[in-house]
């Protein structure tokens, strides 16, 4: 059975406000058991608080339906890293990783991994260099990179940089292949897929990211629905990346299924 990988951020909802249809669009996808699960690179939250901002737009989803790179990385860490993490995300992101040795941070410390979140406002200089003087460390600490997304559209200022560009600098700066664990990395996916227990050739995707989500899920083997919310621009549908349907927003989901699948696909699972 098909099986859908949503974005939240800019499909669900933009800042506070609720993309019109969306919760209906779910409802649809749940009263039809279509199995589903939200992979999202928010990495200022944990789940728990992802899943209450939900509510409070009219979705109900549980904290364990949601795939967030905290949560990726830390099941990656525990399976790759020796040593203790030094974290650079928002402080209600550290629960996420409350289970691993966790660094104090101070600079000559010796550390197993430097974790990069998107620290918004909080990041300068300073905050910069120092995980690179981690970095620089010998043995080389891996670098961790809650996912690789470019931008975001916050809800009064418009476009922010995200993670992304952080992550490219330390790689750049101090010759360190990151480890990505967030969107658009195929890991990330595979993750995704596994949760919902179906075949990438089966499923879609939908985000308003062309590259991010689109393109990612399209590396990983997925179909890639864009939406024209959030951060969409029309100069998306210019490039390289050729969504397998483009949709004006999620709440055309349960239409475009139908001409897709058709209604037997919507059948309920045992």
């Amino acid at each position: 059975m098909p099986g859908i990988l949503f974005d939240l951020d800019g499909v669900f909802y933009v800042g506070g406000d609720p993309i019109p249809g969306a919760a209906d669009a779910l409802a649809w996808v749940c009263g039809r058991r279509i199995p589903h699960c939200f992979l999202t690179n928010t990495t200022s939250r944990p789940r728990s608080a992802l899943a209450s901002k939900l509510a409070g737009i009219g979705i109900t989803v549980e904290p364990d339906a949601i795939l967030t790179p905290p949560v990726a990385a830390s099941r990656w860490i525990r399976e790759h890293v020796e040593g203790s993490v030094v974290l650079f995300v928002p402080e209600a992101t550290r629960a996420e990783f409350q289970e691993l040795p966790l660094a104090k941070g101070e600079d000559r410390e010796k550390v197993g991994a430097v974790v990069l979140g998107d620290l918004g406002e909080d990041w300068d200089f300073s905050t910069l260099n120092r995980a690179f003087r981690f970095l620089m460390q010998y043995p080389r600490p891996s670098l961790i990179a809650l996912g690789m997304t470019r931008y975001w559209q916050a809800p009064e200022e418009g476009l922010r940089i995200d993670v992304g560009p952080y992550v490219k600098a330390l790689e750049y700066a101090a010759g360190v292949e990151p480890v990505v664990l967030g969107k658009p990395a195929i890991a990330f996916f595979d993750i995704a897929l596994s949760m919902i227990g179906c075949a990438a050739g089966e499923s879609v995707m939908i985000g308003d990211d062309i590259r991010g989500d689109i393109a990612g899920a399209q590396a990983a083997g997925i179909n890639g629905i864009l939406v024209k919310t959030g951060k969409f621009r029309p100069t998306d549908l210019q490039g390289d990346v050729r969504p397998t349907a483009v949709l004006d927003s999620v709440a055309e989901l349960p239409r475009w299924w139908n001409e897709r699948y058709g209604v037997a696909s919507c059948r309920l699972r045992p």
